[in-house]
């Protein structure tokens, strides 16, 4: 019999959010690895196929999803955690707690955010650090990390954070590409992108793909081009912006909202002809995008580290990529080096800071191509088929242990 693996979801939507974008990418992954079944599960919520096991993810809901879960019969359940994902609801912290009245199955967490968000807020910090030395509480997950027989976290920051508050070593399995190379060659790209979005010939092209949420630093974009722009050695570039705006994080309304404030900045700025705004955009063009780009560029306002699927393709693809940095040094990822893999922006939403450091890319040719070649390198070795065999392997792992009491 094969090894079923529950792997429960927020909100199942790919095309609406990353959690749920990874699930479907290591789903698939899994279900190619001999002996594994892979089963999605989510809320009724969800837009992808998959097995709805509850309404919503309150106290009534995580009940609900516990037995109907257990009623899958899984050897092991590996839940996806963003806060998020679950509508912001504490509740699915106590799914360990539930699932134990009705199956043995251990459960794995992925933490996919961690660090920043407790519940309930008013708590103060003190008060948590003693729960949390108990080894049974988390300010963030409630029992769901505590009790969970392993933890997996996509980067070394958020597993040193699960180390100092609650004394586990998780593993961390880094994230995937989240778009597939379709394998254009660049200068045929090249001319693909300049017909499609009116370029004169030998106009500089800067890529911005992901979601567009006001973290993702687009409006500093926005300014360091028409910094740039105004001077006549840059006056040819032009920023495409690959990207749907609606998300978990940012509903309908608010999306085009947003969407219109951005190109209201646009044109304050006197960038509007220079930047075209894509939406929600089929993963074939944005593998051609990468492919063209002369630069990747990623302006979070809380940083970027390797935990984004958006610059492991931008690497996957061998574009060149300039990006913002977390602020604290310890929330940084190690293995992304300023002019080996990627070039970095000294500040975060500084318009300014980012013109710098696309000027300096711009003018190096030598720079572009040993980041290019560099982030394709550690690119390499994390494919889906290698994730997903990795993840088989911890799931052998605990498959025969109790859920931690």
């Amino acid at each position: 019999m094969p090894m079923r693996v529950a792997l429960v979801c927020g909100s199942f939507s790919p095309d609406r959010d990353g959690v749920a974008d990874y699930v479907a990418r290591l789903a698939s992954g899994l279900a190619a690895v001999p002996g594994v079944e892979p089963v999605v599960v989510s809320a009724a919520t969800a837009t992808a196929e998959c097995v709805r096991v509850c309404d919503r993810w309150d106290l009534q809901g995580v009940r609900a999803a516990a037995r109907a879960i257990a009623g899958l019969a899984p050897d092991v359940v590996h839940v996806q955690f963003a806060p998020s994902a679950y509508g912001w609801s504490p509740a699915v912290g106590l799914l360990p707690l539930l699932l134990r009245r009705h199956t043995s199955a251990p459960v794995v967490t992925t933490l996919h955010e961690y660090g920043w968000w407790s519940w309930p807020r008013r708590v103060p910090a003190t008060v948590w650090r003693a729960l949390e030395r108990t080894r049974a509480w988390d300010r963030e997950t409630f029992a769901l990390a505590p009790r969970s027989a392993a933890l997996v976290t996509t980067n070394a920051g958020h597993a040193a954070t699960v180390r100092s508050r609650l004394g586990r070593e998780a593993q961390v399995v880094p994230l995937g590409p989240n778009v597939e190379d379709a394998g254009d060659e660049r200068d045929a790209a090249r001319a693909e992108a300049a017909a499609r979005y009116g370029l004169p010939a030998g106009a500089r092209l800067l890529v911005f793909f992901g979601f567009v949420h006001p973290v993702k630093g687009v409006r500093y974009l926005i300014d360091a081009l028409a910094q740039l722009r105004a001077e006549p050695a840059y006056a040819d570039l032009h920023v495409v912006v690959a990207g749907g705006f609606t998300s978990l994080a940012l509903p309908e309304d608010e999306a085009r909202a947003f969407r219109a404030e951005l190109e209201e900045h646009s044109a304050q700025r006197g960038t509007t002809d220079a930047v075209s705004f894509l939406g929600h955009t089929p993963a074939r063009e944005v593998s051609r995008l990468l492919r063209a780009a002369d630069l990747a560029v990623l302006p979070l306002t809380h940083g970027v580290t390797a935990k984004s699927g958006a610059l492991l393709a931008a690497l996957d693809h061998g574009a060149p990529v300039v990006m913002t940095l977390p602020e604290r040094p310890a929330d940084r990822s190690p293995e992304l080096v300023d002019g080996v893999n990627v070039v970095t922006v000294a500040a975060r939403r500084d318009g300014e800071a980012l013109a710098v450091a696309l000027r300096r890319a711009l003018d190096d040719d030598a720079l572009r191509s040993r980041v290019a070649a560099g982030g394709r390198a550690l690119a390499e070795g994390r494919t889906w088929p290698v994730l997903a065999a990795r993840h088989a392997e911890l799931y052998a792992s605990v498959a025969g242990d109790p859920v931690r009491a």
